[in-house]
């Protein structure tokens, strides 16, 4: 039965805990999803810097995730993918990059989050992967980072009107863009009138995929 690690860059074990009933729910069957935590770093994501130590924190897991079948990075941004690629055997797998692939199949996309400070890097990574000519950009919402995540359902109305003005601007599916988000791309499912991608689950579907075609092989 294949094991997959599903690594939460952010050293909170609840949101890993979230992060892995999501991917479980995704998972075909015969699929084994395993969540791991970062060992140090920032609870919450919120920043470059933080992006570069989570990333560091990452690439320090190597040795034990190599036990597994496949890994998934469960940070926006993809920390550490790269290098943990050039390290391991099996399939390593970003939210954000298996999030862009499929929105693109809807056409043009753009990301809702909640993270002004990690606008930039969520658009190098886009431009970096070749999506840039369909994107339509990031979208924030309001207010503190930190004071929008504490409330559950302003969080989801905060995405929602982000989504909108991502809409109006030409997009034609959103990516709920982070780990942390995971739930919040749940409820805003079927909500906003085109295509929610869930990174999560996109990123499940993901690494299902490379095993499949491991298998086969």
């Amino acid at each position: 039965m294949p094991r997959v690690a599903l690594l939460n860059p952010n050293t909170n074990a609840g949101t890993t805990a979230m992060m892995v009933g999501i991917a479980r729910s995704q998972a075909p069957a015969g699929l084994t999803i395993e969540g791991l935590t970062a060992p140090y770093g920032a609870a919450l994501i919120t920043d470059e810097a933080a992006l570069r130590i989570s990333a560091e924190a990452v690439v320090g897991q190597a040795g034990g995730l190599a036990a597994f079948d496949g890994v998934i990075v469960s940070a926006y941004g993809d920390p550490g993918v790269e290098e943990l690629r050039a390290l391991l055997s099996v399939p390593v797998v970003g939210i954000a990059e298996a999030s862009f692939e499929a929105a693109f199949a809807h056409g043009r996309f753009a990301v809702i989050t909640t993270t002004p400070d990690l606008a930039d890097a969520i658009r190098r990574r886009v431009a970096g992967l070749g999506y840039g000519r369909d994107f339509s950009g990031v979208f924030l919402t309001d207010g503190d980072v930190h004071a929008v995540m504490r409330d559950p359902d302003g969080l989801t109305r905060a995405l929602a009107l982000a989504g909108d003005a991502a809409i109006r601007a030409g997009a034609q599916a959103l990516i709920v863009g982070g780990g942390p988000l995971g739930e919040a791309a749940e409820a805003l499912a079927g909500r906003l009138g085109v295509p929610v991608i869930a990174p999560i689950r996109a990123a499940v579907d993901k690494v299902s995929a490379k095993l499949a075609r491991i298998q086969l092989a």
